[in-house]
């Protein structure tokens, strides 16, 4: 992870940070080798960050099978994060809605930076599902919660953003270009939903709305992800109109209209 230049920089928080990351992202556990491979760092030290991390129950260690897992603590400050965001909690009725009438996984994000982060997900009922980790990160431009929340904002922001973020392609389908992305921008606004197609994973589709304030700024996006082969293209349009309206229920609510 490249190591920004800011005055007070703290080397060893950083890469504390780098490790909770790669923990959050494992469900399994990871071994402490792994961990400092991944992290660019000596295992020594590896070893000494995730000890610290767990004397402040950030990190916990399973001797039995020798992994390490992310601890209680984060759960705590991550809890804290969501709730600072009051339109979690209303949102989850909605969610449980859209993954009953759809079948499939429906999601909560925001845009934090240049990339959406998932806050809250009610799971498919589905044996095989379609799943991005709540606190998983994708680049905005291969989310459809992502374009959705960037179709609200003017044409030049857009390509500001572009400029500051670049592009960062995760399957063949990904925008590789302002042109392509602004073409598809458009399309979004006539209808109202954005689609990613296998666009941040091969044989995944997600279909997304965004969720406007008082003053008509995103406040966050929902969606609907699913197996390709389950969401065809042509189920997106359905899904797509669903989604929309209900993300207009979920706007009109928040806002306290009926």
């Amino acid at each position: 992870m490249p190591v920004k230049s800011k005055v007070g920089y703290v080397q060893s928080v950083q890469r504390a940070m780098t490790l909770l990351r790669a923990l959050s992202a494992s469900d399994d556990g990871q071994r402490l080798s792994d961990l400092a491979m991944g992290a660019g760092l000596a295992v020594s030290t590896t070893h000494r960050l995730l000890t610290t991390l767990e004397i402040e129950n950030f990190a916990y260690f399973d001797p039995e099978r020798r992994l390490w897992h992310i601890g209680r603590e984060a759960y705590s400050v991550g809890a804290a994060y969501v709730q600072k965001y009051n339109f979690v909690t209303p949102s989850l009725p909605y969610l449980r809605k859209l993954r009953d009438e759809t079948r499939e996984t429906a999601n909560l994000g925001i845009l934090d930076g240049e990339q959406i982060i998932t806050i809250s997900q009610v799971e498919s009922r589905e044996i095989v599902r379609a799943i991005s980790p709540t606190g998983g990160r994708v680049p905005a431009f291969c989310s459809g919660m992502g374009k959705a929340i960037l179709a609200t904002w003017s044409d030049i922001q857009i390509e500001r953003f572009a400029e500051r973020a670049g592009f960062h392609p995760m399957t063949r389908n990904s925008h590789r270009s302002l042109e392509t992305l602004m073409a598809e921008i458009y399309h979004i606004r006539n209808v109202s939903y954005a689609i990613d197609d296998e666009e941040y994973a091969a044989g995944l589709r997600c279909v997304a709305a965004v969720v406007l304030s008082r003053s008509e700024d995103a406040v966050c996006a929902i969606s609907v992800s699913a197996l390709s082969s389950r969401l065809s293209i042509s189920r997106t349009n359905e899904v797509g109109v669903r989604i929309r309206n209900m993300a207009q229920s979920l706007t009109q609510s928040l806002r306290g209209s009926p």
